[in-house]
């Protein structure tokens, strides 16, 4: 018996989902069995699994030749998530059922016919919607996730045998599915649903407190600087309870990457903003992205709207630092691959923390530091000074004092809702002033609009014309001095930066580097 069959699964290409047909063709020829159309080893071990499969779940795949072809053969076929889509082909093709050529299939399988949940889901499952295909199969385990894009009529099955007898093969079939049909009903979020740390923890640091609702107000990069125990890591923890949810395009992107990577199956979209705090001991493709086959996306996707904190960063490698300087700018991170190229988002704020000396005990007259002039430079010299430009806001956080410690005691520091509330006014305020360019942040104003329609009064911005004729501010960092100093505007309510605000920009630009 000879016949031809289509089905569709997706491909995925970094975040972008490319529908895939998927041809079988069964013919007179002795028994054989061939996948065309660019397989990596997974596609070409699926004809094992699908073979196994198929006999274990009642139905045997003809004795004949089976080619597979999947369509569009330039493209790149990785994952074991085609094995579905396969072998729902080539039993359409030998008649054995009839299953709709529009329907997207994406589950891998087991020997045993169980159909076994992969990464990559909810992109794949809104590339097919996008493209017009809203029927979608998966494995159970994966039902939450793709039942969270909109649009999509998903169907899960934990059973080869179960997806047969839906598309006319014998009842009986299900016989052989271990326990009975379960109910979808039963998945549920692997991730922790912990508190975020709270602002109110922090005890002194006013200067610190500032910066760091400077940087979530305007989506600005911060750096701080002082001896360890100061509160650096505590403050940048807690940069993300500032910042507003996300929205449902964003929210959709981060789910995606996340779903993408396989950390963990989703239930719900991810809504508030997350955070990456990676050692100092990761490599370039871990930072940036990468792997064997179409690159994996790494911690600056994974903290894609939100924040990415490298702490001690003088201690990571000069060369992994320096890759960020790329994706600060553009908000992607692009990997180059012989077959693909590979673009994922990684639109993140930056927070750096650093000791002022390998020992950490240069602050103050620093009398109990033991670092030499040759070591001090040597660890600064990690950060570039392109890197540095890079980064708005820079503060030296100094140690907490005995007597801030104990006055803490009496009223309690403000808490993160109160200065998220500011911080949501200052959003509110720079979105109705940037609509008309197609702007949100004020990170995001490019200079040409800083030096015309947004330039502030001549006579605020003096003392930049000074710091740039003494070689102390960048052409870079006269642009971000002016963003900080929207940001400040926007957080008093003002209606454009006074002298007051670019002098405050000013400070916190080279309050380190100077």
């Amino acid at each position: 018996m000879t016949g031809f069959a289509r089905t569709k699964s997706v491909a995925l290409v970094g975040l972008d989902g490319h529908v895939v047909d998927v041809e079988a063709d069964i013919g007179q020829s002795l028994p054989a069995f061939s996948i065309i159309g660019l397989p990596d080893q997974a596609v070409n071990e699926s004809r094992e699994r699908i073979r196994a499969a198929a006999r274990n779940a009642g139905i045997k795949l003809p004795a004949r030749k089976i080619t597979v072809n999947l369509s569009p053969a330039t493209l790149p076929k990785r994952g074991s998530h085609f094995d579905v889509a396969v072998v729902m082909a080539v039993l359409t093709a030998h008649g054995a059922i009839r299953a709709a050529s529009d329907t997207v299939y994406l589950a891998e399988l087991g020997l045993d016919g169980s159909l076994r949940p992969v990464r990559g889901v909810l992109p794949a499952v809104h590339a097919a919607v996008l493209h017009g295909h809203s029927t979608v199969v998966v494995a159970r385990e994966n039902y939450e996730e793709a039942r969270l894009v909109s649009g999509a009529e998903v169907t899960a099955v934990s059973h080869l045998a179960e997806l047969l007898v839906m598309h006319g093969a014998d009842p009986q079939l299900l016989n052989r599915v271990p326990g009975g049909s379960k109910s979808p009903d039963g998945c549920t979020d692997t991730a922790e649903n912990t508190e975020a740390p709270d602002l109110r923890d922090v005890v002194g640091q006013i200067e610190g407190r500032q910066a760091l609702e400077i940087a979530a107000a305007g989506g600005h990069h911060l750096m701080m600087v002082g001896p360890p125990g100061a509160g650096k890591t505590m403050l940048a923890e807690r940069l993300p309870g500032i910042l507003p949810d996300l929205d449902d395009h964003q929210s959709l992107e981060v789910t995606s990457i996340h779903s993408l990577r396989g950390d963990s199956r989703c239930s719900e979209l991810i809504r508030r903003p997350p955070l990456q705090a990676p050692h100092h001991s990761i490599t370039t493709p871990a930072l940036c992205g990468g792997g064997s086959g179409i690159p994996r996306p790494g911690a600056i996707s994974l903290a894609h709207r939100g924040v990415l904190f490298l702490d001690e960063a003088p201690e990571f490698e000069r060369r992994v630092l320096d890759t960020l300087r790329q994706p600060l700018e553009s908000g992607t991170v692009t990997i180059a691959r012989s077959q693909n190229v590979s673009r994922y988002p990684a639109k993140f704020q930056l927070v750096l923390a650093a000791n002022p000396c390998p020992c950490g005990q240069a602050e103050g007259v620093g009398n109990r530091c033991t670092c030499t002039a040759h070591q001090r430079h040597r660890y600064f010299n990690k950060l570039s000074g392109p890197l540095i430009d890079r980064v708005d806001l820079q503060l030296r956080v100094p140690a907490v004092t005995y007597h801030e410690l104990n006055s803490a005691r009496g009223e309690p520091p403000e808490d993160s809702a109160s200065v998220a509330e500011r911080v949501g006014a200052a959003r509110a305020a720079q979105r109705e002033r940037l609509a008309r360019y197609g702007l949100q942040l004020n990170s995001d104003v490019p200079g040409s609009l800083l030096r015309k329609a947004l330039s502030p009064e001549r006579h605020t911005v003096q003392s930049l014309k000074k710091a740039m004729d003494n070689h102390t501010l960048t052409a870079r960092g006269y642009i971000r001095v002016l963003r900080v100093a929207w940001t400040l505007a926007d957080l008093a309510g003002a209606g454009s930066p006074s002298s007051e605000h670019v002098q405050l920009a000013l400070f916190f630009k080279t309050t380190v580097t100077s």
